[in-house]
């Protein structure tokens, strides 16, 4: 079961459609929103979960503050799960006079980076595991004009597979494991 962690629609339950994604554990989750919270990252910013899966992502930014978020998922089963869920939180949020924007889109991520125009202050990125470090890089280069001078950008992949290169024009902060996951915190350099 996936749910939102904490914020305005905290503990409310969201769908995941069978066997295509691998959410987020809630502990990795809550470990990334504190980190988040505790600079000031969320509240008020725009987000783009790339590789969305449930949205769980994005959604806990929009449940913790954020005030817009676009949810980027190739599969359609995946991405019909992700309205459901960005429905339920906004239907949740309303409840207490909160108004946000989503916005789920099919589309493969490289497709959808083509011909973005948005910019992002936060942004996820955290594809299935099999997805290969080429296509990571490339979509952090094709992502890079569309970030704000401050933007977070955190990538999810394999504790054990090898590390992706960091593109030029970002630095990596920091990164950590959990279990067989690994959370790369990357800045605009």
């Amino acid at each position: 079961m996936t749910r939102i962690i904490g914020g305005y629609a905290g503990s409310l339950r969201l769908g995941s459609p069978a066997k295509a994604t691998r959410p987020t554990s809630d502990r990795i989750r809550e470990s990334i929103f504190s980190r988040l919270e505790s600079r000031d990252a969320i509240a008020g910013k725009v987000v783009l979960d790339l590789y969305a899966g449930t949205g769980a992502l994005a959604l806990e930014a929009i449940s913790r503050g954020a005030v817009a978020a676009l949810l980027v998922e190739r599969d359609g089963k995946a991405a019909a799960v992700c309205i459901q869920n960005a429905l339920l939180v906004q239907k949740s949020l309303a409840k207490q006079d909160i108004d946000v924007e989503t916005k789920v889109v099919n589309k493969a991520v490289a497709s959808y980076l083509s011909t973005v125009t948005h910019e992002f202050d936060l942004v996820f990125i955290d594809p299935p595991y099999e997805i290969a470090n080429e296509e990571i890089e490339a979509n952090l280069e094709a992502l890079l004009p569309r970030l704000t001078a401050e933007a977070t950008v955190i990538v999810e992949r394999s504790s054990r597979g090898e590390k992706f290169a960091v593109p030029i024009g970002y630095e990596l902060e920091e990164s950590k494991s959990y279990g067989d996951t690994e959370v790369f915190w990357l800045n605009r350099a």
